[in-house]
């Protein structure tokens, strides 16, 4: 198996090779499959749990897994239950939080190579 350059993952990941790490108060997160022009990454987050808004030169879709979110983009709020998704264009301001614990799959483009930069994982 040919080990990953920085900004590739391997082909195939499998998620529990994958270590997850903690980013917040109540988030933690797992940088799944990427390459310069992808990042998927799975996220969980506590009950009560806040994802600051912030904002980035990336595009962004959020996939909810299970739990509900509320989300904002652009001061623009909405409820997410299981199966709904968000977009938000690069420079945006958006953030999330947990009504209810839960996962949710979050996909950018270009990769996030502040993300493979930094973090500590989580045993």
């Amino acid at each position: 198996m040919t080990a990953p350059s920085q900004n590739c993952s391997e082909t195939f990941v499998h998620a529990s090779d994958v270590p997850v790490e903690t980013v917040g108060e109540g988030i933690t997160r797992q940088i799944l499959s990427y390459g310069p022009d992808l990042m998927l990454c799975r996220l969980w987050f506590d009950t009560g749990s806040v994802g600051d808004v912030h904002r980035h030169p990336h595009s962004q879709i959020s996939y909810i897994e299970s739990g509900r979110f509320l989300s904002v983009v652009n001061g623009r709020e909405q409820e997410l239950d299981v199966g709904d998704s968000v977009i938000v264009s690069p420079d945006t301001d958006h953030g999330i939080s947990c009504i209810e614990a839960g996962s949710l799959l979050d996909i950018f483009n270009p990769q996030r190579e502040d993300f493979l930069a930094t973090g500590e994982e989580k045993s």
